[in-house]
């Protein structure tokens, strides 16, 4: 019986079964006709386990360094802590320690939402709030569009969950499972719709115009006095469907023009206060991770929140308006934390 110097892996998968079956080494070494020395020593070495890890020690960052990644973090937002260490020709720093030193400059934060502001659209804003400042925003009718989906906005599925207890698995919709668009208006204390626009309707310059002919002008406008006609400043956002020529002609040919019709600034939804108003509604037709199966059953849910915001609550938005102003100034034409 020749002594071989490795075990192939099969021999070595049999020598595990056959001592799981109770077999000796010197029976598994007759049984695969190998030396029972060689057997013995898989055995013996299989059973010290794996050696014991020994950490290295962790690099040390220089003072130099420091500042070299502080700089190369604010130059590339939102990259990972390996690409801003890459950056500046740092090797060798495992993922906590690289973390542990960016958390002393920085935070893990998600992309913003809103788009940069430019000089043009600062000192747009501005102008702007010079040309309201003096308004009564009271009389200004504010409107938007928002589009709800059965599952909510990303990232609101977060809460606390108790100790010994299961997250809930959301529900997946195949192809996202669409969303309904929903158009509404406030003034002073009053809440305008909200409004549904009819599933697989594009908002173009003329969907948009027979939109506002069959909710707004038929349901709201035509049943307000003259005198609120003649006062009422419209408001509406630069969306193309909006600012188009074809749109403002249609709404001067209803009298809403010249001044009754507001202008507005580019990339500013945090001047609507309406915008506001969507986000009660949001957080209590999503609240507590709520999802939905059907279009139906979300415009319900819409609906209903709607009716739960009081006329303090929309006096509270429209009322807000001077103060918005005022910070646009004082930013000079920067966004306000609204």
């Amino acid at each position: 019986m020749g002594q071989k110097k490795d075990l192939t892996g099969s021999e070595r998968s049999k020598i595990v079964r056959y001592l799981a079956e109770g077999c000796s080494s010197l029976k598994i070494a007759k049984l695969l006709k190998r030396d029972h020395r060689t057997i013995k020593r898989f055995i013996q070495n299989s059973q010290q386990g794996r050696k014991k890890h020994v950490e290295k020690p962790r690099r040390k960052i220089t003072a130099h360094e420091l500042r070299k990644v502080k700089r190369a973090a604010a130059k590339m937002p939102l990259a990972t802590s390996l690409a801003i260490f890459q950056s500046c020709n740092i090797t060798g720093v495992p993922k906590s320690t690289r973390c542990a030193i960016l958390r002393d400059m920085a935070k893990v934060r998600k992309a913003e939402r809103r788009p940069p502001l430019n000089k043009t659209h600062k000192l747009k804003r501005q102008d702007w709030a010079k040309k309201y400042l003096k308004t009564d925003f009271s009389k200004v009718l504010w409107t938007d569009e928002m589009r709800v989906s059965l599952d909510g906005p990303d990232g609101w599925a977060r809460g606390w969950i108790g100790k010994g207890q299961r997250a809930p698995v959301p529900l997946r919709h195949q192809q996202g499972g669409g969303g309904v668009l929903v158009w509404a208006g406030i003034i002073k204390d009053e809440l305008v719709g909200p409004f549904r626009v009819e599933d697989g309707v594009k908002l173009n310059s003329q969907s948009y115009c027979q939109f506002l002919e069959d909710t707004f002008f038929k349901q709201w406008y035509r049943k307000k006095s003259a005198s609120f006609k003649k006062n009422m400043i419209f408001m509406q956002d630069n969306a193309p469907s909006h600012a188009s020529k074809y749109s403002t002609a249609w709404l001067a040919r209803k009298g809403i023009k010249e001044e009754k019709l507001m202008t507005w600034p580019p990339c500013s939804p945090d001047l609507n206060p309406i915008e506001n108003l969507w986000s009660i509604i949001k957080c209590e037709i999503y609240k507590e991770g709520k999802q939905y199966t059907s279009l139906n059953s979300v415009w319900e849910a819409v609906v209903a929140a709607a009716r739960n915001v009081d006329g303090e609550q929309i006096k509270t938005l429209t009322e807000s308006m001077d103060g918005r102003l005022l910070s646009v100034l004082a930013k000079k034409g920067g966004y306000i934390g609204r």
